[in-house]
């Protein structure tokens, strides 16, 4: 058996309350029945097919917690019910005449009496174990139905969390390398910056490094990330570039995918800015629509443009799919080319849909 398979279900010794019930009202109206029926008081009709239907609702509730192995549980239960009805019918008379039963049941109109009640509770007895064992079939099917869909919906869960963490894991190395080659670069043309910003790239990334895989990373924290990033470029290039990050109050406490928002800065840094022989600047900022839910986050670069960047690579790819993993299949990324020049990236998503 699989740590998540169903257990199997202990056999009850006693009947539902369901179960209960209908045998109940079945053995009202069929004792009022008998009562028009033979002139019989009703009472004394009622005690005699209540405790009847009483006796085969035990042992059909019985017979799966007592039978053998070798039998199996439907036939287990009809025998049982067949084998209760004389029982039980028996005791009725014992019960009306106590130790004169025998000569009660010696005269042929109560001896007719007493197959009659054998014959009730055989007749009814039976097929209400069958339909008794049918709904129970129908009801562990539904069960079993559930559980499947539940632990489909677990085991999608899990798929979702383990494919963010793997592109999670290919855009961690793919930002500090290009990071690193940036500062390496600096160092090599030998620029009298070089420490001080390596000095703030080690503080950055004593930042950073506890938020790169945190699943629970929120926005706040990665327009925090964006900043100091945007700060550390500033310090390389500062003639060349000039930025702005807005504040977002009513967002930041929002769930948002490490990384995401920085991805798309380090993209318009390298792909924008440093490609511009005079710069350029880099805008980040965000809109959120309360009556649809709507949220949209920009980075927006005033660089060379979509015409002489490279296609969208690695990391616009895993943007993408981080974003269906986090807000459904809805979010998407859109790019557009600013006039006169440069690129305005977008991502849509509304943060209700999906974890």
């Amino acid at each position: 058996m699989t740590p998540n398979a169903p257990l199997p279900r202990p056999a009850r010794f006693l009947p539902t309350a369901r179960q209960t019930l209908v045998v109940a009202v079945f053995t009202l109206l069929l004792s009022w029945l008998l009562h028009k029926m033979s002139r019989t008081p009703y009472p004394t009709v009622f005690g005699h097919i209540g405790f009847i239907g009483a006796v085969l609702l035990f042992a059909y509730s019985a017979a799966d917690r007592l039978r053998p192995r070798w039998l199996a549980t439907g036939k287990a239960r009809v025998m049982a019910v067949v084998l209760a009805a004389p029982l039980a019918a028996l005791l009725t008379a014992i019960g009306a005449q106590g130790r004169h039963f025998i000569t009660y049941l010696s005269d042929v109109q109560t001896l007719s009496g007493y197959v009659m009640m054998v014959v009730l509770g055989v007749v009814f007895g039976v097929p209400f174990s069958l339909l008794a064992m049918r709904a129970e079939r129908r009801e562990r099917e539904r069960a079993d139905r559930l559980q499947i869909e539940l632990e489909k919906n677990r085991l999608e869960r899990e798929l979702v969390d383990t494919r963010l963490r793997l592109l999670q894991a290919q855009i961690e190395p793919h930002f500090l390398f290009n990071t690193l080659a940036n500062v390496e670069a600096l160092v090599a043309a030998g620029s009298a910056t070089a420490g001080p910003v390596l000095r703030h790239l080690i503080a950055y990334l004593r930042a950073a490094m506890p938020r790169l895989g945190d699943a629970d990373a929120t926005l706040g924290s990665e327009l925090q990330l964006v900043r100091a990033y945007l700060e550390l470029m500033h310090m390389r290039m500062p003639d060349r570039l000039r930025f702005s990050v807005a504040g977002l109050p009513g967002l930041e406490p929002m769930r948002f995918p490490a990384m995401a928002l920085l991805t798309l800065v380090e993209n318009a840094v390298r792909h924008g800015i440093d490609p511009s022989p005079c710069g350029g600047h880099i805008d980040v900022g965000g809109d959120y629509d309360a009556a649809s839910g709507h949220v949209m986050l920009w980075v927006a670069d005033s660089g060379v443009g979509m015409s002489e960047t490279a296609q969208p690579g690695t990391g616009l790819s895993n943007l993408r799919s981080r974003l269906h993993g986090f807000y459904g299949a809805g979010a998407r990324v859109d790019l557009h080319e600013q006039t006169p020049h440069g690129m305005r990236v977008e991502l849509h998503f509304q943060p209700g849909e999906k974890k």
